[in-house]
C-alpha cells in the first residue's frame, strides 16, 4: 500500500486548559480533494493552520511524501492558501495582486507576468486583469485569490471557508469552478467548511469533526448513507430519530431514517396524518403524525420528502390521512447511543 501524500499524525493542540484538537490523524492521498466538515468551533480551521505552519501543534506531526514538515516554517511548505476574506491588496490590480506573491519568491518580472496571466486565464478573469478589488464582485475577488494561490505552483492547496461570504447562487457556481480547476491541475486540496452541501458536492473524502475530534472519515456517499453516529446523521442532511429501550438490558438505542427513504401507500403501512406541508421546489417536505396506536411510532412526528407527483397522487394537504412505510434496509441503528 502506498504512503499517503500528506499524513496528519496524532495532532493535539492545547490553548491553556482548552483542547482545540484531540489527537487528530488523517491520511490524504495525492490529487485528493478533502473537506474538513464540522460546526463552528470544532477545530477544523486550527487544523488547517497547523498544516500550513501558521500554528504550532502541542504534540503530533505532519508528514508530506514521508518527510516530517512539522518544524518547517510556512514559507518552506510550498502551499497555496485562500481565505474567506480574500485578503487582496486594495491598491493593486487583479494582475498585480497575483504578481506580488510571485515576485516575493524572487521570480523575474517577465516570468511572474506570464504565470499571473496563465492563472487569470485558468479562473476565466483575463478581462478583469486591470481592475482593482473594489471594482469586482465578491465572486470575482475570490477567484483572484484562488488564481494568486495556484500561480505559485504549490504542492498542496488550503481553502479556509472560501465561499462562506458569497451569496447562494455565486457559491454554487464557484464550487463547481474550484473543483474543475482542482481536477485540471491535479492538486491535492484541503478545504475547511461548515456547509454540508459544499462538502458533499466537492469532496473526494470528507473528514467530519466535532468537539476537537474526528467523528468519521469517508466518501460523501459513505458519510451520508452510513453516518457513524447520530451527530453525523443529524449534521449532514435531514433525518428522523426515535429511541427505544431494550426491556431486558435497559439499553437505549437510537434509530434513524432519511426523509427521502420513507414511502407512502393508500392501504399498507403505518396510518399517519399530515401535520405540515412545505413546498421546497423539486420536492415537498411533509410532516406526518403517526396515529396508528398499534405502531411503535405512535404519536411521533415523521418528516417525509415527497415528490410533486406523489403529493397530487395521494392528494396530500393538512389533515389528510395516509399510510407511511419505513423500509427496514434503510433504517440506521445506533446501539447504546442517544441523540443529544
Amino acid at each position: 500500500m502506498t504512503n499517503p501524500y500528506l499524513k496528519i499524525d496524532q495532532i493535539h493542540k492545547q490553548f491553556g486548559s482548552f483542547t482545540a484538537l484531540n489527537d487528530i490523524s488523517i491520511d490524504i492521498n495525492k490529487k485528493e480533494f478533502v473537506c474538513l466538515l464540522g460546526p463552528s468551533g470544532c477545530g477544523k480551521t486550527t487544523l488547517l493552520r497547523i498544516i500550513a505552519g501558521l500554528e504550532e501543534a502541542t504534540t503530533g506531526s505532519i508528514f508530506m511524501n514521508g518527510q516530517d514538515i512539522s518544524t518547517l516554517p510556512p514559507a518552506r511548505r510550498n502551499f497555496g492558501i485562500v481565505f474567506q476574506s480574500y485578503a487582496l491588496f486594495p491598491n493593486l490590480t487583479a494582475l498585480q495582486n497575483i504578481e506580488f506573491g510571485l515576485k516575493a519568491r524572487k521570480i523575474n518580472k517577465k516570468e511572474a507576468r506570464e504565470k499571473a496571466l496563465e492563472s487569470l486565464a485558468l479562473v476565466d478573469l483575463l478581462k478583469q486583469k486591470d481592475k482593482y478589488p473594489a471594482q469586482m464582485s465578491g465572486g470575482q475577488q475570490q477567484r483572484i485569490a484562488l488564481a494568486r494561490a495556484i500561480a505559485l505552483s504549490p504542492d498542496f492547496l488550503l481553502l479556509d471557508e472560501p465561499l462562506s461570504a458569497l451569496d447562494a447562487k455565486v457559491r454554487e457556481k464557484l464550487r463547481r469552478e474550484i473543483r474543475s480547476i482542482q481536477e485540471k491541475l491535479q492538486i491535492t486540496t484541503i478545504m475547511v467548511t461548515h456547509d454540508q452541501d459544499e462538502a458533499l458536492s466537492m469532496a473526494d473524502k470528507i473528514v467530519v469533526m466535532n468537539n476537537a475530534e474526528v467523528m468519521q472519515i469517508g466518501t460523501p456517499q459513505e458519510v451520508y448513507q452510513t453516518p457513524a453516529n447520530p451527530f453525523i446523521a443529524d449534521f449532514i442532511g435531514s433525518i428522523n430519530f426515535w429511541e427505544n429501550a431494550e426491556p431486558t438490558r435497559d439499553v437505549e438505542n437510537t434509530f434513524a431514517i432519511r426523509p427521502e427513504h420513507i414511502r407512502l401507500s393508500n392501504k399498507e403501512g403505518i396510518l399517519s396524518k399530515v401535520e405540515e406541508i412545505e413546498f421546497r421546489g423539486p420536492i415537498y417536505r411533509v410532516q406526518f403524525k403517526v396515529i396508528d396506536s398499534s405502531s411503535y411510532l405512535y404519536g411521533r412526528s415523521i418528516k417525509v420528502d415527497v415528490s410533486t407527483h406523489d403529493v397530487h397522487t395521494f392528494n396530500l394537504s393538512k389533515g389528510v390521512n395516509t399510510h407511511i412505510s419505513l423500509p427496514a434496509e434503510r433504517i440506521l441503528t445506533y446501539k447504546g447511543q442517544v441523540v443529544v
